[in-house]
């Protein structure tokens, strides 16, 4: 029979965490998953560690080095369940956590992702933060113009609605992130969620890619996000205001076109909130022109300096106390 669940864990020279991330699996309260491995080329004990584990459950295969991308897509294809749940070879899954998302997923059908919030641990030592992100879908698609609020590995997803928006990207000029861009894809034709309740472990692990500084990470960042803000306004995603929010949303100081022109790059991103939203639409306008405003303050520290600031600061308090 087929489970109602296929767990993809891809795995890459991480014989230290990978153990945790299948035992994790294995002791999940709802026991109906096929958990499928897949190794991508690793030159270290990774695999055997692995092939320790003996549940019928788990299905393990090696390729050659092919990236994080094209192994999800192969694991997607291998997949005999209608739900997808990821699981990251350093990060573990707690016992709840695919009992909740089935149950989810259950009762939501118009809904093809659903994550969940994340303690955070820098190796083995846990650190005291947690990834809250929002749990409804209008914020997550409104976020979802900016980047990315979901774990990536803990994520479940509908297989139907993968294949429908065509799996995750293997072009490299669009991953990694290749989590943020599939979830922009898949956000524009279904709902979105979070469960609001830690079932993962999130780890950060040394050695991971930065998110900081001009990078070819930082420049796809940048396009994904003008892609989302101008398909949702209905304007072209390589239009100066479109790229410029982008830009100064990530630091991208060398991706900034001309001088941008605040008025309307407010104009499109009010726009691409409320048609994102769908609903509370003045909530998300608000909401965009706050945002457009901090952008416009940071460009002008950029520009600037933060000496501007000043005279406003000394008119205002000038103000308070005429007003006192």
């Amino acid at each position: 029979m087929k489970p109602t669940v296929s767990v993809i864990l891809p795995a890459y020279n991480c014989p230290a965490y990978i153990g945790e991330a299948v035992e994790s699996m294995l002791a999940q309260t709802f026991e109906d998953f096929e958990l499928i491995v897949i190794d991508d080329g690793s030159t270290d004990e990774t695999p055997e560690v692995v092939r320790r584990y003996r549940d019928p459950r788990i299905q393990f295969v090696s390729q050659a080095n092919v990236g994080l991308a094209a192994t999800l897509n192969r694991g997607i294809a291998m997949a005999r369940g209608e739900l997808i749940a990821r699981q990251d070879q350093d990060d573990r899954s707690l016992p709840e956590r695919l009992a909740k998302q089935v149950a989810f997923m259950a009762t939501h059908p118009d809904h093809a992702l659903v994550g969940t919030w994340a303690e955070i641990w820098r190796e083995q030592a846990p650190t005291g933060r947690i990834h809250t992100h929002p749990a409804d879908d209008a914020d997550l698609k409104y976020l979802l113009l900016l980047n990315n609020p979901f774990v990536h590995s803990s994520v479940m997803l509908r297989r139907a609605a993968i294949q429908q928006v065509g799996g995750y990207t293997t072009d490299p000029a669009r991953q990694p992130p290749e989590d943020y861009e599939l979830w922009s894809r898949i956000a524009r034709q279904f709902a979105v969620a979070n469960l609001p309740e830690v079932l993962h472990v999130y780890r950060e692990v040394r050695g991971s890619m930065s998110r900081s500084g001009p990078s070819p990470f930082l420049d796809r960042l940048v396009t994904i996000c003008a892609e989302n803000i101008g398909w949702w306004a209905g304007v072209p995603a390589d239009a100066a205001p479109v790229v410029n929010l982008a830009a100064l949303e990530h630091h991208a100081a060398h991706r900034i076109e001309g001088n941008p022109d605040f008025r309307v790059m407010r104009i499109i991103f009010r726009h691409a909130a409320a048609r994102a939203a769908g609903h509370d639409v003045r909530r998300f306008e608000r909401e965009a022109d706050r945002h457009v405003s901090a952008l416009a303050a940071r460009w002008r520290d950029v520009r600037f300096g933060r000496g501007w600031r000043r005279p406003l600061r000394r008119a205002a308090h000038r103000a308070r106390q005429l007003i006192g």
